[in-house]
């Protein structure tokens, strides 16, 4: 039994939690925690699968039955040394509020059930329900249960996600020179005392010339960045150069591209790729399959690639746009369609990336923004030797119910590897799509 006079607090979890980060019991301290029968009884709907959240229910499973082992679970569970205790809490009866508010017995119902009865068997703890579902706690609150949002692994400063190249006005002419005919300057240059990020970008305007430039942590010196093109296709302005920059440097084994549709993310990742198709065996391009309100593929006409074809499809545009760039008889269009035929340029749903080890690829993860932390996580750990890892994606189209702007998992894999020296991170801001779209993602 749980103490009714500790003053630690009690959380209740929702199942989405557990989804979300399946060793989320170990992120709260010396509280406690109440896993309610009903995620139990969720979990099992989940467990098989091969998307990422079927394997978050596995795991999370596994855990518990570790934990428990053969003894009884009804007194809960220590969950080690400076935890608290885990218990599992069966059904509870509907209070009259719960009755007059809520008609529908649903597991969210029930699990709110858990938290009322939890909090007034307990009104010396202060009981708080955990959710991703923003209007699961909007309904705790509306009973006076306090609810909150899974925190542990959200991004603590969002400044950083928007931060996108140091611009310096009016800087001296004579290093811009230098930039130019030797390369590059030192830190103390720019002025005493200058720490950048690792791969920090910069832009120097003086008053006749300017020049782009990055930093590197291992010299600690800031080289110059020509404009130069991959595979066909361009760069357009300042950050396009430098993601390109980024993206052809094989010491940079991980890259993040944020910014809103049109400002060329996954195109700029596919033509890198293609460019050095010689320094990689493979490459792929994967993406997380959201459904469209939250329908499961089976929805789908079709078998099970015709399911997926529609989800992959902006990955297919992307490769098209390059393929135009070039006449169909040239040996740059030829290049495609043979790594094609050889699958050695393969698009992909993510889910089948799971569990393979990959070395010497190329690996670009189109709307990362879907994807949690932990499948961030299981993702990059799938690295190889000699393996790239790219992530793009919008922080400001986020289709997943459970995730927004602090806790999904491209801007949690930005703010812990920033600074990292083979990490680089580039925030687009200037559609290049079309002046309309431009005008419609900056209006509408």
């Amino acid at each position: 039994m749980l103490s009714t006079t500790k003053k630690s607090k009690i959380f209740i979890l929702d199942t989405n939690v557990i989804l979300h980060d399946h060793t989320c019991i170990y992120q709260f301290q010396d509280n406690d925690i109440i896993l309610p029968i009903t995620v139990l009884e969720e979990l099992d709907k989940f467990k098989r699968g091969n998307d990422l959240i079927n394997y978050q229910a596995r795991e999370f499973t596994r855990l518990l039955d570790e934990i428990v082992g053969d003894e009884l679970f009804n007194g809960g569970k220590q969950l080690g040394k400076g935890l608290g205790k885990l218990r599992i809490e069966t059904g509870k009866p509907f209070s009259d509020v719960l009755k007059e508010s809520f008609r529908e017995d649903i597991p969210d119902h029930r699990i709110l059930a858990i938290a009322d009865y939890t909090s007034k068997a307990y009104p010396k703890r202060k009981t708080i329900l955990v959710s991703k579902d923003i209007n699961l706690r909007m309904k705790a609150k509306s009973l006076g249960i306090q609810a909150e949002d899974y925190k542990t692994d959200q991004v603590k400063d969002e400044s950083i996600l928007d931060k996108t190249v140091s611009t310096f006005d009016n800087f001296r002419d004579d290093l811009i020179e230098v930039l130019y005919n030797q390369g590059s300057i030192s830190t103390d240059e720019v002025k005493p005392g200058f720490i950048p990020e690792a791969n920090e970008c910069f832009i120097f305007k003086g008053t006749s010339s300017s020049a782009l430039a990055r930093y590197d942590l291992k010299s600690n010196r800031i080289y110059r960045i020509e404009k130069k093109p991959a595979y066909g296709i361009k760069p357009r302005n300042a950050e396009q150069t430098f993601s390109l920059n980024m993206l052809m440097n094989p010491d940079i084994k991980l890259v993040a591209l944020t910014g809103k549709a049109g400002t060329g993310k996954t195109l700029l990742a596919l033509a890198a790729a293609i460019e050095q198709n010689r320094l990689y065996e493979q490459v792929l391009l994967a993406r997380p399959i959201v459904a469209l309100s939250n329908r499961d593929l089976g929805y789908l006409p079709g078998d099970a690639n015709e399911k997926i074809s529609p989800y992959m499809q902006p990955l297919y545009d992307n490769l098209a746009v390059i393929k135009h760039s070039f006449n169909p008889r040239s040996n740059e269009y030829q290049l495609i369609e043979d790594m094609q035929k050889e699958e050695r340029l393969n698009i992909t749903p993510l889910a089948y990336i799971r569990g393979r080890s990959l070395s010497n690829a190329f690996f670009i993860i189109d709307e990362a923004q879907n994807l949690t932390p932990h499948e961030i996580k299981t993702i990059i750990t799938r690295a190889g030797e000699g393996t790239k890892m790219v992530f793009t994606g919008d922080l400001q189209q986020i289709d997943s119910p459970y995730l927004d702007m602090k806790s999904n998992g491209l801007a949690y894999m930005t703010d812990k590897m920033r600074n990292q020296d083979i990490f680089a991170h580039i925030n687009l801001v200037k559609g290049e799509r079309s002046y309309l779209a431009e005008l419609a993602s900056n209006l509408l």
